[in-house]
């Protein structure tokens, strides 16, 4: 299947593994590039440009393909080394990053310089033309559905996709709430070039995270996300656990006086405790409503030979009979 953003990427199936925090090292770029697809390594989780730099080189020794880098940029009193996360990227031949948090526009000029193609994360329509203008070559599109950071616009991909397609000339792909080749077909009907997919490949053979988070997802249902952090406009939809209804109830009792202190004990650095270790009670951790659509573990060559064929089928026998 070619669309617009495979071969911007130079890649043989219109699917994307989103950066995941603690979710996004070699294995699982690798797997997900080996079957077609782009994959991606995610910078913060290695932390320093060394570390990133060692990712980047298991990686090469696990797959030729294509693959990215994801580098979230974030507000902070001690901020990642930037400069020398880019510096990496560049010396290391990285073809496509992916960004997204805040606007990426300082960074632009020296990945283009480098032939690096940028595709920023967007929940708006108005953010994904503000990418357009700044230079970047895609953007891809995250609705409500999504696990993650949803913004605080609410609007779901049935809306948000075609207007994304109605306003847009550069590429751009759909995120949250994707699964199957009924999502990827969907996304093309209102517009994308592929899709973004991030708790769906957290529950394969290859996903370097505890079991426990696997099975985690297996059991949850669409019903079973919740949003935290929106009384500090910096909203994420989780997994509900002990953590988070525990957050939850703090929340509500401050209302709009929230800080994020009175919420810390939930969700500063619970990543490596739930990925690494299995403790998938203890705090909150990004998961899409797309859980309701989890029912295996498959390996990700697996999933994605089936998320193509079941598109195939879709487009050629269902649709081209109606």
């Amino acid at each position: 299947m070619e669309t617009r953003i495979t071969r911007l990427l130079n890649i043989e199936h219109p699917i994307i593994q989103g950066g995941m925090h603690y979710v996004g090292f070699a294995e699982m770029a690798a797997a997900v590039s080996n079957a077609g697809g782009l994959g991606i390594i995610t910078a913060l989780t290695q932390g320093t440009p060394e570390k990133l730099g060692n990712e980047i080189d298991r990686c090469k020794k696990l797959t030729n393909k294509p693959f990215g880098v994801n580098l979230t940029f974030l507000p902070s009193l001690t901020p990642p080394d930037y400069p020398g996360l880019v510096d990496v990227i560049i010396s290391k031949g990285i073809t496509v990053v992916e960004t997204a948090g805040n606007n990426p526009k300082e960074w632009l000029p020296i990945l283009k310089e480098h032939n690096i193609k940028v595709i920023h994360k967007c929940t708006s329509v108005r953010h994904a033309l503000k990418a357009q203008d700044i230079g970047c070559d895609a953007v891809s599109v995250d609705g409500f559905e999504c696990g993650g950071h949803p913004g605080e616009d609410d609007i779901p991909n049935f809306i948000l996709l075609p207007r994304a397609a109605d306003e847009l000339d550069i590429p751009f792909v759909s995120s949250g709430g994707m699964a199957d080749g009924r999502s990827l077909v969907a996304s093309l009907a209102m517009g994308a070039d592929g899709m973004n997919m991030g708790t769906r490949f957290i529950a394969t053979k290859e996903a370097p995270v505890h079991e426990n988070v696997k099975q985690a997802l297996l059991a949850a249902s669409e019903l079973d996300t919740r949003l935290v952090m929106r009384p500090l406009r910096n909203t994420e939809r989780v997994l509900k656990n002990e953590s988070v209804e525990r957050l939850l109830e703090t929340e509500s009792r401050l209302g709009a006086d929230t800080k994020f202190a009175d919420i810390a004990a939930e969700v500063a650095g619970v990543y490596p405790r739930v990925m690494i270790d299995g403790e998938v009670n203890s705090g909150a951790w990004s998961c899409g409503m797309v859980a309701g659509l989890i029912h295996d573990v498959p390996t990700v060559q697996e999933l994605i030979d089936r998320i193509m064929s079941e598109a195939n089928s879709i487009i050629k026998d269902r649709l081209a009979s109606m």
